[in-house]
Formats: C-alpha cells, sequence, structure tokens
C-alpha cells in the first residue's frame, strides 16, 4: 500500500464530516429508528462510547477509501471518482451486509431503510471530500 497517496488532511476533514452528517442524520429520525431497532429510551445507557466508535470507524473508512480511490485513480483522486467509489463500497458492502444482518437479526426493512441511508451519506461524503481535496500536495 502506498501510504504516500494519502492526503491525511483529506482523510481527517472526511471523517469529521461524515460524523456531523450521521448526528444530523439519527437526531432527525431518532423516533423511527428507536422504534425499527426495538429500542426504549428510558432504559438505553447513555454513554460517549458508541460516539467515540463511530468516530473512529469514519476515520478508518475514510484512510481505506483514500486507498483504493487512490489505487484505481493512479494516485489522482477527483470528486466523480470519490462519489462513484462511495456509492459502490456501500452497494457492495454495506447495503448488503445490513440486508443479510437485519433479516437475522428480526428486524424490519425500516431499520435497514434508516442505517443504510446513514452509511450511503456516509460513504459519498467522505468520497466526495477524498476526491474534492485531491492528492496531497508533495505529490502533485
Amino acid at each position: 500500500m502506498d501510504f504516500s497517496t494519502v492526503n491525511w488532511l483529506a482523510v481527517i476533514v472526511a471523517a469529521v464530516v461524515a460524523w456531523l452528517f450521521g448526528a444530523a442524520w439519527y437526531m432527525g429520525l431518532s423516533k423511527p429508528w428507536l422504534k425499527a431497532a426495538k429500542l426504549d429510551p428510558a432504559t438505553m445507557k447513555r454513554s460517549p462510547v458508541p460516539f467515540i466508535v463511530s468516530f473512529i470507524a469514519e476515520l478508518i473508512m475514510a484512510l481505506v477509501m483514500t486507498l483504493v480511490i487512490g489505487a484505481i485513480t493512479a494516485g489522482e483522486p477527483s470528486l466523480p471518482a470519490g462519489l462513484i467509489f462511495g456509492f459502490v463500497l456501500w452497494l457492495g458492502f454495506v447495503a448488503t451486509t445490513l440486508s443479510v444482518n437485519h433479516r437475522y437479526e428480526g428486524f424490519g426493512w425500516d431499520l435497514t431503510l434508516i442505517d443504510a441511508g446513514h452509511w450511503l451519506g456516509v460513504l459519498l461524503i467522505i468520497g466526495a471530500v477524498i476526491g474534492w481535496f485531491g492528492p496531497p500536495a508533495s505529490a502533485g
């Protein structure tokens, strides 16, 4: 893997923007999501851990997406490439995994649509930021 093609500022910005999108997504859909996930807010533990884990996961996603886009575009990421790869990775891995897992876990399609929509937004945002920032300054 060629880490010289990683624009670290883009990775951090992508993770922050994706995390903020997730916060807004689930705040806006909190009631339907809680119902679909079969959760009772009165019995839920309040903890910062899920927020920290989600940010770390989005940092890792941004890094991996940067490596994938960099490898496939010969180190020249672009906005269209970022959006295309964000969608393709979502379709190939996230939408399929959530569809399977939620069926085995006994959840309805409403949870799948809410969660898959969130991850679609996350991967499109990460791809767009990575593509928009382009290669690191030293690589260009």
